[in-house]
């Protein structure tokens, strides 16, 4: 049982070291306009740690242009990025991995198209900041039971190739579930 217990809290460092995020605290987010070098300097700076790999960017410029011309952020003024860009920035930044371009816009659209503030803006990502740091402490709590759940079925002292295969397979199954739920949610959103 003592092995147990400290198997879990190795795992669980494991996963605290894993999925660290670098939040962006809403304090942190420059109330003043900045320009494109200072726009993905500000984004590696702050998401640089949850990259898979030191030579990735969180954000390049062809992206940010990408984004304008798909219309996910409003185009600049006069070459300069308000927080309010920055907010929907960060906003793609996470949900790019999960849903398609055209899920993005249809979530986003109505904070771009609507005569949203960047003070409306920012109180939105004030809210959903608090959400998220309590999410991270269930997203952990979800790792471990999945775990638990994969030895439950192949004992640790098995392969250990099959043991991580089973580990890799449960979380990948979750985070589909997830994102078919994400893509009904998204399905009941108005049309633009």
């Amino acid at each position: 049982m003592e092995k147990l217990d400290k198997d879990y809290q190795e795992l669980k460092k494991t996963i605290r070291e894993l999925i660290r995020l670098d939040f962006i605290t809403p304090d942190e987010i420059p109330n003043m306009e900045l320009y494109m070098d200072q726009l993905t300097h500000f984004m590696d700076q702050h998401l640089g740690s949850t990259l898979r790999n030191e030579d990735e960017k969180a954000l390049t410029k062809t992206m940010i242009n990408n984004y304008t011309k798909n219309k996910l952020i409003p185009a600049p003024e006069k070459k300069r990025y308000s927080r309010k860009h920055l907010i929907l920035l960060i906003y793609i930044y996470y949900l790019k991995n999960v849903v398609s371009i055209n899920d993005i816009r249809r979530i986003l659209g109505p904070m771009i198209e609507s005569d949203f503030s960047s003070d409306k803006i920012y109180n939105i990502y004030k809210s959903i900041f608090e959400m998220e740091k309590q999410q991270y402490f269930n997203a952990e709590a979800s790792i471990i039971r999945t775990q638990q759940v994969a030895e439950k079925r192949l004992p640790k002292d098995e392969d250990e190739y099959l043991n991580k295969m089973a580990f890799i397979y449960m979380l990948g199954y979750d985070i589909f579930m997830k994102k078919r739920l994400i893509e009904k949610l998204i399905d009941e959103l108005p049309e633009e």
